[in-house]
């Protein structure tokens, strides 16, 4: 019988020693360290000017990565946006949108120029060369991949968030656009 109590009174002291490990641990506060998403970046918008990530420094912005031949989710976001935009009203007067392509080879300024003209005019299309956008796309830890089709044309396949940049650069999270545009905006505006 004796025997049997060891295993069990050991079982039992770890799980004494394991509940008190918890309790301890989850009264105190976590450190978190900044995101790792993000970076600089050199790429040319829309009016053929060279934009870096400098040029939106002190101000939340933010980023969504796509392509001017996508045939449904990237018109459907870059309108979205521009209802949260509009939402802002005047206290979002100076919050950009960066829309950056992921098919630099077909998306040049004037491309991007004639697309964005749909859309609010806070939205800023970037490009430059691939390796200038492979870049982008790394240090947003974003996904892109070019996908051959039947008739010789390609799609891309991209990621399809919404960034949200605070002042500083730093990733604050992606914006949830499956909600009305004020809820969205109210999200933004947090980091104002």
């Amino acid at each position: 019988m004796r025997r049997a109590a060891i295993p069990l009174l050991v079982f039992a002291l770890g799980l004494a020693v394991l509940g008190l490990t918890a309790s301890l641990m989850l009264g105190r506060p976590v450190a978190t360290g900044a995101s790792a998403v993000g970076g600089p970046f050199t790429l040319v918008n829309q009016d053929g000017r060279t934009v870096t990530d400098r040029d939106f420094a002190g101000k939340p912005h933010l980023v969504f990565f796509g392509f001017t031949h996508c045939p449904d989710i990237c018109p459907t976001t870059l309108q979205q946006i521009s209802d949260v935009l509009a939402a802002l009203g005047s206290q979002g007067r100076d919050v950009k949108a960066l829309f950056v392509t992921v098919d630099p080879e077909r998306d040049d300024p004037k491309a991007l120029k004639e697309y964005l003209s749909s859309f609010d005019p806070r939205i800023v299309g970037l490009t430059g060369s691939p390796e200038a956008v492979a870049a982008t796309v790394k240090a947003y830890r974003a996904y892109s991949r070019k996908v051959p089709l039947k008739d010789g044309d390609y799609t891309m396949e991209h990621t399809a968030l919404v960034y949200i940049m605070d002042g500083r650069g730093n990733f604050v999270g992606s914006l949830n656009l499956m909600r009305p545009a004020a809820d969205a905006a109210a999200e933004v505006a947090r980091q104002l």
